[in-house]
């Protein structure tokens, strides 16, 4: 599965939307595109809350490029190289450990001496600690080529909410981390993976519908310990800063952990409807550089895809 590389393409997306709010407008989330930009930006939204990733693709992408991200992903899963019997086995070990009967009860015994421990060992380290992760995150940024500048600043402006949050956050809540085992557990048995196979061989939709999954459960681990991703979503107001020639900005103002917020996306027009930019840009640029990759490596294997799949992937 290529959790690193959709979280790449992603980001800007996330970024852009910034935790913004559903307001039920399943016409727009519905359909390719935004009849407006604001309507553009706003059925992105209701697609994010809903964690449906497909169809968040599908809307914020025109057709070609959409199609385009799909025969990608196929591509780029044809060209990994095979599962290691060592990574088979360390596989194999975690679903086991975090599917298997009683997983639950098993998995708090063997975390809640390990929390007191680290609880003693590294509460007053912590803060610190967290201060260091703060200052790699906004190096990571920074060095992002993926991102402009005002989805660094963006960025940015999340990362000096969230670490706050995370150096008080009760990570060492025994309560709260009997909760969170069992939010883990109840999504790895729906996400019911048998295989590392089975996650290289994953189609889009069938990925998209674990993506889905494990973003309910990180809305529920994060609820948990005090963000709610959904009470940000739900704070939105947006607002349309300019609009001319096939190119407009839309302001997202938001609130999350209490602290106002906004970010701006910019959309362009197609055929009448309005997309993501950064979000084409970063679907071309992942096009590009699957396409440099097999000659890079002297590899072979896109060369047997179907006439049908290789003529989707050049719709760009």
């Amino acid at each position: 599965m290529r959790f690193r590389s959709l979280c790449r393409n992603l980001l800007p997306l996330v970024a852009v939307l910034a935790l913004a709010a559903c307001h039920h407008r399943d016409d727009e989330a519905a359909q390719v595109g935004g009849s407006t930009p604001e309507a553009a930006v706003q059925g992105s939204i209701d697609l994010l809350k809903a964690g449906d990733f497909n169809g968040l693709w599908k809307h914020a992408l025109p057709a070609a490029d959409y199609a385009t991200l799909r025969a990608d992903w196929s591509r780029h899963n044809a060209n990994q190289p095979p599962v290691s019997a060592a990574d088979r086995t360390k596989f194999d070990e975690a679903v086991r450990k975090l599917t298997g009967p009683d997983a639950e009860t098993r998995l708090y015994a063997e975390l809640q001496p390990k929390l007191s421990q680290m609880e003693q060992q590294y509460k007053d380290q912590l803060p610190v600690l967290i201060s260091v992760g703060d200052a790699l995150l906004k190096n990571g940024v920074a060095q992002n080529k993926s991102l402009d500048g005002e989805q660094k600043a963006q960025a940015n402006q999340l990362i000096d909410v969230l670490v706050p949050w995370a150096q008080h956050a009760p990570w060492f809540d025994q309560a709260r981390a009997k909760q969170a085992v069992g939010v883990v557990v109840a999504a790895a048995r729906k996400l019911d993976l048998k295989s590392p196979d089975q996650l290289r061989s994953m189609d889009f939709d069938a990925a998209m519908a674990k993506y889905a999954t494990g973003y309910a459960g990180l809305k529920q681990l994060l609820a948990i310990y005090g963000l709610s991703v959904d009470a940000a979503l739900d704070s939105v107001k947006l607002s349309t800063l300019s609009s001319k020639d096939g190119r407009a900005v839309v302001k997202i103002d938001y609130t999350l952990l209490g602290k106002p917020l906004s970010a701006e996306s910019t959309l362009v027009q197609q055929d009448g409807r309005w997309y993501s930019e950064s979000l084409i840009r970063n679907v071309h640029e992942a096009h590009e550089r699957l396409q440099q990759q097999p000659a890079a490596a002297g590899s072979t294997t896109l060369t047997a895809l179907p006439a049908s799949t290789a003529s989707a992937a050049a719709k760009d």
